[in-house]
């Protein structure tokens, strides 16, 4: 096992970063008055008074100890770090988004599913960009040896998502928290399974959270003024509750949808918080039907649909698509279907894309400024257009640094 595993002296990283410049003051003093090498050099060292040694240690483990920090999230608890993390990974691209808007996006080693971390939105922000080869060299960031393979200094994953979807156990978890580095996250995007039985964050107290890891605060800040700034603005314009539409949102990744795994807009996960921000009404409110889970797929064939027939209909599953390619494939099949054509969100040509299933603050953002011109066309125009309800260069700003 190499020096990194075990330590010299049996100290891992994990310990290492667990105790900070405490371990490493302990370390450097050690050395100095136990060398084994038997060099004249240790022998020809100045002779240094008890005090003067006690007060040299002292001062070495205060400058050690001053640059550690902790930061405390479900299911983890309090993690201390010696030094701010330089290099990460994350296992979705919410995580992987936060990290760019607090612009250390540089440090990014590999993401757990690159499939669904949605980088074209930085093409709109000046100066903002990740690096998608190194996405792709690494897409799919779950095994052991992966983990050692990148050597990161954080991980922005909830372990508990590992044991329960990539058959870890803890013992695993705790190897690489000790041998490689912490773990730090919390799966937020749905409030459905049923092995996460501990708090829950909304996106804000997600980043806040990753933000304390980087020592980004600043950014965090600036970001959640505009943020609060934005909605209050859009929700200000919203027309009163009973004008406003319900909405089925579902997943289905095909061109031609045949059946639909229900979401359910009343879960609060941030996959859906552009839809509670907007004000719209589940159209499975009042029903029994349970949201889509890890332990729950079930699905809807359109007559389960028609005894609905939602004002909207939302389907996930196709986001490198424009509103034209979408509008062209899924929802010329659905108007072209038997029962589906006889749904009044496809009469009407209300049937739209559903937004990603893993955001962050950038993410929100933009499917936030898509959800209002999808819900309220008459009030922010369609979706379609260019109008920009956001302002891009201040987002850009934020993320380097300039606000």
């Amino acid at each position: 096992m190499d020096e990194k595993s075990t330590g010299q002296e049996g100290l891992t990283r994990r310990n290492y970063i667990r105790y900070g410049g405490t371990a490493l003051g302990a370390g450097m003093l050690a050395g100095c008055t136990s060398d084994s090498s038997g060099s004249d050099e240790t022998t020809a060292a100045p002779e240094t008074t008890t005090e003067e040694a006690t007060e040299t240690a002292t001062a070495t483990q205060t400058t050690e100890a001053d640059t550690s920090y902790s930061v405390t999230m479900e299911p983890m608890g309090e993690v201390t770090f010696d030094s701010v993390p330089e290099s990460w990974a994350a296992y979705d691209g919410g995580y992987a988004d936060m990290a760019v808007a607090l612009g250390v996006g540089d440090g990014l080693t590999g993401v757990g599913g690159a499939g669904r971390y949605y980088t074209y939105v930085y093409d709109e922000l000046p100066g903002v960009s990740v690096d998608r080869e190194q996405v792709e060299a690494y897409p799919e960031v779950r095994t052991k040896e992966e983990f050692y393979e990148l050597d990161n200094d954080v991980h922005l994953y909830d372990p508990n998502m590992l044991i329960n979807w990539f058959d870890w156990d803890q013992a695993d978890v705790d190897e690489i928290a000790e041998n490689v580095a912490p773990f730090v996250g919390n799966l937020v995007f749905r409030r459905s399974d049923g092995w996460h039985d501990y708090r829950y964050y909304t996106l804000y107290e997600a980043f806040e959270k990753v933000a304390q890891v980087f020592q980004r605060e600043d950014r965090y800040e600036a970001f959640e003024a505009l943020h609060d700034e934005f909605i209050a603005e859009i929700q200000a314009e919203l027309p009163p509750a009973d004008e406003r539409p319900n909405v089925f949102l579902t997943y289905e990744g095909t061109t031609e949808p045949e059946t639909f795994s229900p979401y359910r807009l009343n879960d609060k996960g941030t996959s859906k918080k552009q839809w509670n921000d907007l004000g719209v009404t589940d159209a499975l409110s009042g029903t029994d039907i349970e949201n889509l889970s890890t332990t729950n797929r079930g699905e809807l064939d359109y007559e389960n649909l028609l005894e609905i027939d939602p004002d909207v209909i939302l389907v996930r599953g196709h986001e490198r698509k424009t509103p034209e390619e979408f509008r062209d494939t899924v929802l010329a099949y659905m108007e072209d279907h038997p029962v589906g054509g006889e749904l009044a969100a496809v009469q009407n040509g209300r049937v739209y894309r559903g937004g990603y299933l893993f955001q962050g603050p950038i993410h929100n953002l933009f499917l936030t400024e898509r959800a209002a011109k999808q819900m309220y066309p008459d009030v922010f125009g369609d979706v379609t257009d260019d109008a920009e309800l956001f302002d891009r260069q201040r987002v850009a700003d934020i993320v380097n640094g300039e606000f």
